[in-house]
């Protein structure tokens, strides 16, 4: 570990980001993939500092450079997925501590926050006290209207994230879409793009899979009403009704708090045999649902980059989304998937009939999936962030 006085370091960064593996999500994810591919970058040493699953501080390293700081919000290894208000302002308060401690015995060149609240907000606190710049990557749920749910925090919080943005040295959307709603907060706010990236190794078709006379639909997502997984449950029923003589499965992988009324749902249609819960799923046993399914199905009513699509554009999948967040910049309608209308479960079952009943057109979509994805890469999005840090320093 580095101290004040030595440079031997070229880059020097502190991030903040309250979920991290096992907890949280996409943002999660991304930041496990970044601290991953800045291990291969030699003038780099990185402390992150996130939430701890239980009541302790844990110190661990994914390299001699990357460090990564778990500091305890009051999680039990419950409800992993979502975090509370109560849980951001816990990690807010400690973590702004812990952070502060570090930057009274260490000098570092830029602290990268991951969401503008809580994280972009201490970055800015702590950049105001130490002179050091800080750049904020927009994830999603801390872009004004970007959730239903938070509509009167939006209403409360827009002035400081206005601040938050302006402030900083640098603000990051990981998608056009995101970047899009981001200016409707602050049209003037200067805002690049810098894309989710794919892990094409850990995630890749099965040339050796077994094919059964099943079509399998799969759904990777946080199971919440944003996520308009309820629609996709109600096409399930037409597709059913209409297709009594096909064996038709809808695989929905995740938890959160819509689990119980989605499960509900399904007994209500009538419909819960072929709909199948496998809930909350270690991320390096993911790629074998991937590899077992057919289509893959997000009806999003808002995304970031979705990582999930991702996995399944790396794993050579054919995709039916909504246009949101980032599904134009992974999806060609007609090429790789189709896109559906928001809150249409009959829009999303005429796309998946179109898929199912024809093999052929599985296999082509899903060939062109995976030729997008190989275009794409954790390494590059790490090398974008290291540049930007640079320029951010020399600023």
């Amino acid at each position: 570990m580095k101290k004040k006085n030595d440079r031997s370091i070229f880059m020097k960064i502190l991030f903040l980001n309250y979920e991290y593996p096992p907890l949280g999500g996409g943002a999660g994810n991304a930041t496990a993939y970044l601290l991953k591919e800045y291990a291969h970058i030699p003038d780099l040493e990185v402390h992150l500092v996130t939430s701890s699953v239980d009541e302790a501080i844990h110190h661990t390293t994914v390299d001699e450079r990357i460090f990564v700081h778990t500091i305890p919000i009051g999680k039990n290894g419950k409800n992993i997925h979502h975090q509370s208000e109560k849980d951001l302002l816990t990690y807010a308060w400690k973590g702004y501590s812990f952070a502060n401690d570090l930057l009274k015995k260490e000098m570092f060149d830029v602290i990268h926050a991951f969401f503008t609240v809580p994280c972009g907000f201490m970055a800015m606190r702590l950049s105001k006290k130490y002179h050091i710049p800080y750049i904020v990557s927009l994830r999603g749920a801390d872009v004004p209207g970007y959730s239903e749910r938070f509509t009167l925090l939006y209403n409360f919080l827009r002035p400081l994230t206005r601040k938050i943005w302006r402030e900083s040295r640098n603000v990051v959307s990981n998608s056009s879409g995101l970047r899009t709603l981001a200016l409707e907060t602050n049209k003037a706010q200067v805002i690049s793009i810098i894309q989710n990236g794919i892990n094409i190794d850990e995630f890749k078709p099965n040339p050796a899979r077994e094919v059964d006379e099943y079509v399998r639909i799969l759904c990777v997502s946080r199971l919440t009403p944003r996520k308009g997984i309820n629609y996709l449950v109600e096409a399930m029923e037409i597709l059913l009704e209409k297709n009594a003589e096909r064996k038709i499965e809808l695989w929905i992988v995740g938890e959160g708090d819509a689990t119980v009324s989605l499960k509900q749902l399904a007994i209500d249609l009538g419909i819960e045999k072929q709909v199948k819960f496998f809930g909350l799923v270690k991320h390096s046993d993911l790629a074998r649902y991937y590899e077992m399914a057919d289509i893959f199905c997000l009806p999003s009513l808002n995304e970031g980059m979705s990582n999930t699509m991702l996995e399944a554009l790396a794993s050579g999948m054919p995709i039916v989304a909504t246009v949101t967040g980032g599904t134009e910049e992974l999806v060609g309608d007609g090429e790789n998937g189709f896109y559906v209308k928001q809150k249409s479960p009959e829009d999303l079952a005429e796309k998946l009939e179109k898929l199912i009943e024809d093999a052929d057109m599985r296999k082509r979509f899903g060939e062109a999936s995976r030729a997008r994805a190989e275009k794409m890469s954790w390494g590059n999005v790490a090398k974008a962030y290291f540049d930007l840090y640079q320029n951010t320093k020399e600023k």
